[in-house]
């Protein structure tokens, strides 16, 4: 019931509307205009439901850091 009430405040639900549009920017900064697309609308559906916010920000997480350092200690 917490995790709920915290999930639905209006503070969490703009942070995470602002942190999907951030990585939205930064996917069409980096020339990635699918993905800039995908996270703009992410963005307009976190503001109704938040976790669909989070959970792009942990796809877009993993697979940023899948490209960048591929490499494992040996």
């Amino acid at each position: 019931m917490v995790l709920k009430k915290l999930l639905g405040s209006r503070a969490t639900r703009s942070l995470t509307v602002f942190s999907v549009l951030a990585e939205a920017k930064r996917a069409f900064g980096r020339g990635r205009r699918t993905r800039g697309l995908l996270l703009l609308g992410v963005a307009a559906l976190a503001w109704k439901w938040t976790v669909i916010g989070l959970v792009a920000q942990g796809i877009v997480g993993v697979l940023r850091r899948g490209r960048s350092g591929g490499s494992s200690p040996s």
